[in-house]
């Protein structure tokens, strides 16, 4: 009788387990971070349990372990399209900004006022209202080349701002996954602490593979390896120990980031997440940063040059209309007087315009305004694409994250079935305690 009351114990033990990791289950229905355990169960025979004297087998059941439902090939493809979507969504962001700068102060339509006003005062040169709003829209001009070099520099320390932080996530997500690869190690599996442990872990690999691609290896116990950029790249994780990652930019604008593991400082080359969307966006800075540069600097120069090949209204050598600073774009007006722009050729006259008409030939020859506009319609270009790419992306990441929920996420109907079989099965144990009890009592009863 003893050995019946130890068989009703083993279920009701083993099946009250049971029905709280179904209980974790149906609780956790419909989360992306959990995957879903199930309770292996065997029986108690010859050398296990309360019965370790009998020979024979049937003398209850256990709880083998609890068992954490995943799939290796899934949550790396999971990794990998989410590394790619970060990739283009983090570019995409810093073309919006390089669109914003510059489209926020109208470069192009500042260039096409001022020549307007050019062509406006070579039909009048001597007008002297002509000259002050030629002389006010070569300042509206420079302004806006200001302006736009400002927020150029606004990008970039919101850029390095960008930069650091996503180093800094991924260092604390390697901190905090050896941690976890500790807790592993000290924890014995196949209970329900080291599916918890590793729902952990999955969550930060999915984390660190939006700011890098990561490739992760696991031990026995679990414990992931974790190399940055890729099966070849440095290694950020292993055991306990965590790398660090640091980001610079040198004195050309160039960026990089670098993982710092074992005394060992090792670039970091990514092709997807959000470090290389940023390393991606930091070229398209620097390229349209140059082109706006480049631009300016040739309007400052053409107008310059055609002021010095000409005389103003006083018949003097004409003067520099336009200064420049540190940056290309850093462009102010070195005239204060509309007398001093200088309409006519050399020797011309007053009334003679034709040193304004070359100013128009190298208009249209150098296509300050169409460069302006085909930087701006190249990056909103870029930006359909990579909006475009990003859809693709998306939808891929998708049907990853689909797949992988097929494998490890719980379907409210089995767990609905496993409950009520667990549930006839503890009520079973129950009535097992219950006969013995029952038996035992009749047997004291007998006189």
């Amino acid at each position: 009788m003893s050995d019946l009351l130890s068989i009703g114990a083993s279920g009701v033990r083993a099946y009250q387990t049971a029905l709280s990791t179904v209980g974790e289950n149906i609780a956790n229905a419909g989360s992306s971070t959990y995957a879903r355990r199930s309770v292996e169960l065997k029986e108690v025979s010859a050398g296990q349990g309360l019965s370790a004297t009998r020979m024979d087998a049937g003398m209850g059941v256990a709880v083998g372990g609890i068992a954490r439902s995943t799939d290796v090939y899934a949550g790396q493809a999971v990794r990998s399209a989410g590394a790619d979507l970060s990739r283009t969504t983090t570019g995409t962001t810093w073309l919006g900004r390089i669109q914003s700068a510059l489209t926020g102060d109208q470069v192009s339509n500042r260039l096409t006022s001022f020549f307007s006003a050019a062509s406006s005062l070579a039909a009048d040169p001597t007008s002297s209202a002509l000259r002050a709003n030629l002389l006010g829209t070569a300042t509206t001009t420079a302004a806006a080349f200001t302006a736009t070099g400002n927020a150029f520099d606004r990008i970039d320390q919101d850029f390095d701002a960008s930069a650091l932080n996503a180093a800094r996530d991924l260092t604390s997500f390697a901190t905090s996954l050896a941690r976890i690869n500790d807790g592993l190690g000290r924890t014995q599996p196949g209970t329900a602490a080291a599916a918890q442990l590793a729902d952990q872990r999955d969550q930060i690999l999915q984390q660190m593979s939006d700011i890098s691609t990561v490739s992760a290896t696991f031990d026995q116990v679990g414990r992931a390896t974790v190399k940055a950029g890729g099966a070849n790249g440095p290694t950020l994780v292993w055991m306990t120990e965590a790398g660090a990652v640091s980001y610079r930019r040198n004195a050309e604008g160039a960026v990089s980031f670098s993982v710092a593991f074992g005394g060992d400082q090792t670039p970091l080359a990514t092709e997807g997440g959000a470090i290389a969307g940023l390393v991606d966006g930091a070229e398209k800075i620097a390229a349209a940063r140059t082109t706006l540069n480049d631009i300016a600097t040739s309007f400052v120069k053409t107008v310059n040059d055609v002021q010095a090949s000409g005389d103003d209204l006083d018949r003097k050598p004409g003067g520099p209309l336009f200064a420049t600073g540190a940056d290309a774009t850093d462009i102010t007006v070195a005239m204060t007087d509309g007398r001093g722009i200088a309409a006519s050729a050399r020797g011309g006259g007053v009334r003679d315009a034709s040193n304004l008409a070359m100013l128009q030939v190298d208009r249209v020859a150098k296509g300050f305004e169409a460069n302006t506009t085909a930087l701006v319609t190249s990056t909103a270009s870029a930006i359909d694409q990579k909006n475009t790419i990003a859809d693709a992306q998306a939808a891929i990441r998708q049907g990853a994250l689909t797949t992988l929920s097929t494998t490890t996420g719980v379907s409210l109907d089995s767990e609905a079935v496993d409950l009520m079989r667990f549930q006839q099965a503890y009520s079973a144990s129950s009535r097992v305690i219950q006969v013995a009890r029952d038996t035992f009592q009749s047997i004291l009863e007998i006189r």
